[in-house]
């Protein structure tokens, strides 16, 4: 019976240092903004599939509700305080409904090119907007990387050819550019809850659950009952995929990443977006990439090197 003790203490593994565990937590979530960043890339590719037979409004709504359902499965049951319901219902609207109504209301006045280009400032907008209301700290090399991996995009998308640069219009580039700062304050408002103790799958599906229902009065009313019939098979594995993938998918594994690392340096990996776009651009509808687009790319990539491998960056706080 003695004999059994070796073996059972052999088997045991040494728990984790806190400081591998906390290097471990940060690469899991760089990992996690990484691919939600991915995920979130492939939804111009599925909306332009979608936009065939489906009018703005109704392609939103559906992506809402094939995201809703993907949700249901996984939801938790809501333990929120009421000063956190209104945190999570203020997220909601601002990065739900008036988010995706102002960006597309945008988009419809600009060029691609030129709603591309404002996308890429979002890593900017969100670095200085953690650094103003969240109490992070960026040093010198996060902020260079930061306006590294924007040039990058701006490079990409000037050899993409998606449009003439000279097309835009100012209205719809600052409708976009507005949307983004509407954006920075659901990550930040979702980064609160998450930091007052509240899990990133909860904070997920109930803002998009919540979310979904201020969104769909106003498009009923708008544009009336979306079409079911008639619809071809890939417009509706358009809205499933846009649903799931670029939706609830991307967004748990959002939540899930910066409520481990800060989110001024996980704010580079949403220029994955609008790169891995130009990429299924090349890939699949034939666009032609110059040698600027290839330096875009790397000025990215050697972006979330510096971003990721350089010092541990700021932490969010957890004082209430």
């Amino acid at each position: 019976m003695a004999s059994l003790q070796p073996s059972n203490s052999r088997i045991a593994s040494p728990p984790l240092s806190p400081d591998r565990a906390f290097r471990a937590g940060h690469t899991a979530g760089y990992i996690a903004c990484a691919l939600s960043g991915c995920c979130w890339g492939t939804g111009f590719f599925f909306g332009k599939i979608a936009f065939s037979q489906l009018g703005v409004g109704h392609y939103v709504l559906y992506r809402f509700i094939f995201a809703c359902l993907g949700l249901l499965p996984i939801v938790e049951a809501p333990r929120f305080t009421p000063r956190e319901w209104r945190l999570l219902l203020i997220g909601a609207f601002l990065g739900i409904p008036l988010q995706f109504l102002v960006q597309f209301q945008g988009l419809k006045l600009t060029t691609v090119s030129h709603a591309a280009l404002m996308v890429g400032t979002m890593p900017v907008i969100l670095a200085v907007g953690a650094t103003l209301f969240a109490h992070e700290k960026l040093d010198l090399k996060g902020w260079l990387a930061l306006l590294g991996s924007t040039l990058g995009i701006v490079l990409i998308v000037l050899s993409a050819g998606h449009g003439g640069i000279h097309g835009g219009s100012l209205r719809g580039d600052l409708l976009v550019v507005l949307s983004l700062v509407i954006a920075l304050g659901w990550v930040l408002l979702n980064q609160r809850l998450m930091v007052l103790g509240r899990s990133p799958m909860a904070v997920t599906s109930w803002t998009i659950l919540t979310g979904a229902a201020m969104l769909a009065p106003w498009v009923l009313w708008r544009d009336g009952l979306p079409p079911v019939r008639g619809l071809h098979w890939q417009v509706w594995f358009a809205v499933a995929a846009s649903g799931l993938i670029c939706t609830a998918a991307a967004t748990l594994l959002w939540n899930w990443g910066i409520h481990r690392v800060p989110a001024s340096r996980a704010g580079v990996f949403l220029n994955i977006e609008p790169a891995l776009g130009s990429i299924l651009g090349v890939l699949v509808l034939g666009d032609r990439l110059s040698p600027g687009a290839y330096a875009g790319g790397a000025l990215i990539v050697a972006a979330v090197a510096v971003l990721t491998m350089t010092g541990q960056g700021a932490h969010v706080p957890v004082t209430s």
